[in-house]
């Protein structure tokens, strides 16, 4: 809706004063004009300081959110339970709820954990060792198999025929050989009547020698034969897994066949080389020269689950200079058939135990400058709060989640795990003994409930 704006009249400008020396004084020039708006001169002093106020809060906005967050959150927190307590919200700003376990004595491992590989004792790659066309196989692939059990069978109607030739000549040549010397006898016996030369005895003996050397020659042609008819029947080395069958039967097999006609590979016992690094080897050669057997544990891949456990069998004769390391050999019983030739395992050997240590759980341990440790423990007002106090403390062994505290706590001291990043020297903690505990490696734990 317009508005009639009344109509104003300019205002006259008031006469100058006189001047003393008769001459009229110049008028003065108004701040404004005559509708009163401002100089243009304000307009840039209120931009300028709208500019710089906006630069300002960018440059809070980045120091707070982008550079430090944590800082930012905890303002936003603070603020935020400050103002639900002051509008009356459960709990107080001042208490927080923790995660506790007891320190307690008990005894911890000293583990050396390497790479290593399920290695059989024994691989065979089974081969004939005569000629002849595969008659008959007698294992089914991937069988278990004993010593001595019968694998393949070829064909050995050559062999016998053989046999029979050899035998036949024996016969022909022990015959020449009895006759020989029945000659001999009669030889000697007219060599001491003087009725013949003794060269005619000595061709004799010679014959008879000769005649002996045939046969024995018939003899030892038997036994290759026998051996061979032997050699026609296959039987398994070792006792183990027999692999995929490597030739079908129908075909003709060759002594000098390098692929073989399987491969049996032994599985029980059987053992994993793994590698450990060399500052570790004079612990390791002190307990194997005192005779004292160590134990050893097979992990999976991911070294979590244990497949299998056995103890160390020897080690190398030198160390690798490429890798610093020194390849340890252990044997395992198998008896589950868990561990797989050629299988990728983490082995786990256990050096020593140390006896009657303080032991926490690995969470309760914080890191602070210069490689400092400390652990937050619980000064117990009531049976359901106290206070904490930081502790720097001594880290020895480290197994799993337990770790060895040689020095800073006492036995049954109570220690946070859990709600440490909120917590400062000397702040109050809500203790969760009023809702039940629970085991937490090795060492008691307790859980609030939120």
């Amino acid at each position: 809706m317009a508005q009639n704006v009344p109509e104003t009249t300019p205002l006259r400008p008031a006469p100058a004063a006189p001047h003393p020396n008769g001459t009229g004084a110049t008028p003065r020039i108004p701040a404004t004009e005559p509708t009163g708006k401002p100089r243009r001169g304000g307009w840039l002093g209120l931009s300028f300081a709208l500019i710089i106020m906006a630069a300002a809060a960018a440059g809070v906005y980045y120091y707070l959110f982008m550079l430090h967050p944590q800082a930012a959150e905890s303002q936003t927190a603070e603020s935020t339970t400050t103002a639900s307590g002051k509008h009356g919200g459960k709990g107080k700003s001042d208490v927080i709820r923790v995660v506790t376990a007891t320190a307690a004595k008990g005894d911890i491992g000293v583990y050396l954990v390497g790479l290593g590989a399920v290695t059989p004792l024994n691989t065979v790659t089974v081969k004939t060792r005569v000629d002849g066309q595969l008659m008959k196989v007698n294992f089914t692939e991937g069988q278990m198999v004993k010593e001595g059990d019968l694998l393949v069978q070829l064909d050995s109607r050559p062999f016998d025929a053989t046999l029979l030739q050899n035998k036949a000549q024996l016969e022909h040549d022990q015959a020449l050989l009895d006759n020989a010397k029945i000659d001999l006898q009669r030889y000697e016996t007219l060599l001491k009547q003087d009725s013949i030369q003794a060269q005619t005895r000595d061709t004799q003996v010679a014959l008879v020698t000769q005649d002996q050397g045939q046969v024995d020659l018939d003899k030892a042609q038997i036994v290759a034969t026998q051996l061979n008819i032997t050699y026609c029947n296959i039987t398994s080395p070792i006792t183990g897994r027999v692999g995929l069958r490597l030739v079908d039967v129908g075909n003709q097999v060759h002594a000098a066949d390098t692929n073989g006609l399987l491969v049996i590979t032994q599985l029980q016992p059987i053992t994993v080389v793994f590698t450990i690094p060399e500052d570790n080897v004079p612990a390791v050669m002190a307990k194997l020269n005192a005779n004292q057997q160590l134990p050893v544990e097979a992990l999976d891949r991911a070294g979590k689950k244990e497949l299998s456990t056995g103890s160390l069998l020897t080690t190398d004769n030198q160390i690798d200079p490429t890798t610093g390391t020194l390849k340890l050999k252990a044997i395992f019983p198998n008896q589950d058939n868990a561990l797989f030739p050629n299988q990728f395992v983490n082995a786990r050997l256990l050096v020593d135990t140390k006896k009657d240590v303080v032991i926490v759980p690995v969470a309760a341990i914080q890191y602070g400058a210069q490689n400092s440790t400390y652990v937050y423990v619980v000064n117990t007002e009531d049976q359901k709060s106290g206070t904490v106090t930081m502790k720097n403390v001594g880290v020895g062994t480290i197994e799993g989640d337990k770790a060895e505290i040689t020095s800073g706590l006492e036995d049954k001291d109570v220690v946070v795990i859990d709600g440490v990043d909120k917590l400062q020297n000397g702040s109050k903690v809500l203790l969760p003994d009023a809702n039940g505990g629970h085991k937490h490696g090795g060492a008691t734990a307790d859980a609030a409930s939120s």
